[in-house]
């Protein structure tokens, strides 16, 4: 080998661990998120309608598989949202009507409550809570009928 290429050989060493340590940092800081994402009260606009999501007792978040997070103002925004767009869903979480946390969408059931943000008037429960129906059922129901037209849900600010 010759005394140039040997001079190399450190250099390209560390360049090929630079991209190693660079590629792997990219790569985590693309992974999902595990739970429900922080949601700036006031001041992130709803993905479907763009008012603010402002009354966290009927905020909605989709996590999409390409790591965005959509956050809804409403449930019924999250579901008109989903009945209008093709999108690969990582996960769904509602807050709860009367606790500050979220539920995950396996785990939710909606009554109804209101006035809501944008007149859906759904309030998210734990499923099984009594005259509650499953949330799962409730976005498949509320979605076909939301994506159906525009204008059939009413701000209610």
């Amino acid at each position: 080998m010759s005394v140039r290429r040997r001079r190399l050989l450190p250099v390209v060493i560390v360049a090929g661990i630079t991209v190693a340590v660079i590629a792997d940092f990219i790569r985590r800081s693309e992974a999902l998120p595990q739970g429900p994402a922080d949601v700036v009260w006031d001041h992130t606009p709803c993905a479907e309608c763009r008012m603010s999501v402002s009354e966290p007792a009927y905020a909605a978040q989709m996590q999409l598989k390409d790591g965005q997070v959509l956050n809804f103002d409403d449930p019924g925004c999250l579901f008109r949202f989903a009945a209008g767009n093709a999108v690969p869903v990582h996960a769904i979480y509602y807050r709860h009507l009367r606790e500050e946390r979220w539920l995950a969408e396996a785990d939710a059931a909606f009554i109804e409550a209101g006035p809501s943000p944008m007149g859906y008037d759904l309030g998210a429960v734990e499923a099984g809570a009594p005259g509650a129906q499953a949330a799962v059922a409730v976005r498949a129901s509320c979605g076909a009928r939301s994506g159906a037209t525009d204008g059939e849900a009413t701000h209610a600010h």
